[in-house]
């Protein structure tokens, strides 16, 4: 019989959506009592990747409050940055990268960004984004941004049921410099007329990183399954995670807390409705993730033993837990041409590449 912690260390594990607290207090490095996530326990985890994302809560669209969020993301990378240079640490914006640090046996910090609010309305942020190492955006948060529509709008901040219809011709025009800087196109948080544009328009696999299945929680940040097929036929990954509110309804979680087997019900449902090849594993730890069984870093191998014991294999496991994200990784990068000869890697001075064709890069997604 499979030993769950022996396969947990074994696989290539990534985490891609986890909060990085703000201010920064430097102490990523540091075994804290007050973060899900920093370094220490990413190791006691077994977890090889963490997603480390700048967080802008969503506010006014204003020209000046643009200029402060775009400065804050840019901080807020930097600061990401300093985490990948932590002793065992590296920062990794490349699936090549990736998968050499865990070779090594150096955890992984890839940056992100969420909320599309961040690059305002100017899009040469974007570049300055990929060039601090991020690899995918969140095109919204709570409450409709410039580029699109979210899927909670915000009475506080004026939104109505609808802003764009979608998205609009900043968010169309923003998604082509992603693809064209190979920085992913995340859909979690977006409206589902929002979502169902980007899998359209995106030339590579769209994915999103902190979401769940709409069939077995009725809640507006989940995804319905013709979103899921949308996302199986675009070659993506919906990766599930650990908020108790996308897992369960509400009489649900006033009875009994909402644990590990919660989270593996979502996982099966999208296995069964569009495949292995298009699911993933998320924590959104330290914004807002935490579930019994998994309340930090350190408690991730939990998973992998639920997994084992419904009858995952240990192919199917890593694909789950990380070589489903490294394939839209390695999707995104070709069609960008990050690290072909044709680009920089760093977010400019590459030309766009073909579009991705689903089979054509090769992945550890079953």
């Amino acid at each position: 019989m499979t030993d769950p912690e022996s396969l947990h260390r074994s696989i290539l594990t990534v985490d891609t959506h986890i909060d990085i607290p703000w201010p920064d207090r430097g102490d990523f490095a540091q075994d804290t009592s007050y973060r899900h996530v920093d370094l220490p326990k990413l190791r006691r985890g077994g977890v090889a990747a963490a997603c480390l994302v700048a967080y802008v809560g969503q506010g006014p669209t204003d020209a000046p409050s643009h200029a402060a969020i775009g400065r804050q993301a840019l901080e807020m990378l930097e600061a990401i940055g300093r985490a990948g240079q932590a002793a065992g640490a590296r920062l990794c914006p490349l699936a090549d990268e990736i998968e050499a640090a865990f070779r090594a046996g150096a955890t992984a910090i890839v940056p992100a960004v969420e909320n599309g609010y961040a690059m305002g309305e100017d899009l040469s942020l974007l570049a300055q984004f990929r060039a601090r190492g991020a690899r995918y955006m969140t095109l919204t948060h709570n409450g409709h941004n410039a580029l699109a529509d979210s899927a909670r709008p915000m009475a506080a901040l004026g939104d109505g049921e609808t802003r764009h219809g979608g998205l609009s011709g900043l968010g169309r025009e923003a998604i082509a410099e992603m693809n064209r800087l190979g920085l992913m196109v995340d859909v979690s948080h977006a409206a589902r007329s929002t979502m169902m544009q980007a899998v359209r328009l995106s030339r590579s696999p769209v994915l999103a990183t902190h979401s769940c299945a709409r069939a077995l929680c009725d809640h507006p940040r989940n995804l319905d399954d013709e979103q899921l097929d949308a996302l199986r036929d675009c070659d993506g990954v919906v990766h599930v995670t650990a908020v108790d509110a996308f897992l369960r309804p509400r009489a649900v979680r006033q009875a009994r807390a909402v644990g590990v087997a919660d989270f593996v019900d979502h996982i099966d449902h999208i296995v069964r409705r569009i495949g292995v090849r298009h699911v993933g594993i998320s924590s959104d730890f330290d914004g807002g993730g935490m579930i019994a069984g998994w309340r930090d870093a350190a408690e991730s191998p939990a998973l992998t033993a639920e997994l084992l014991r419904r009858g995952y294999d240990a192919a199917q496991i890593a694909a789950i837990w990380g070589g489903n994200f490294l394939r839209v990784l390695r999707a995104a990068e070709a069609v960008a041409q990050i690290g072909t000869g044709a680009g920089t890697g760093a977010g400019t001075g590459h030309e766009a590449g073909t579009e991705y064709r689903p089979g054509t890069v090769a992945g550890t997604g079953a």
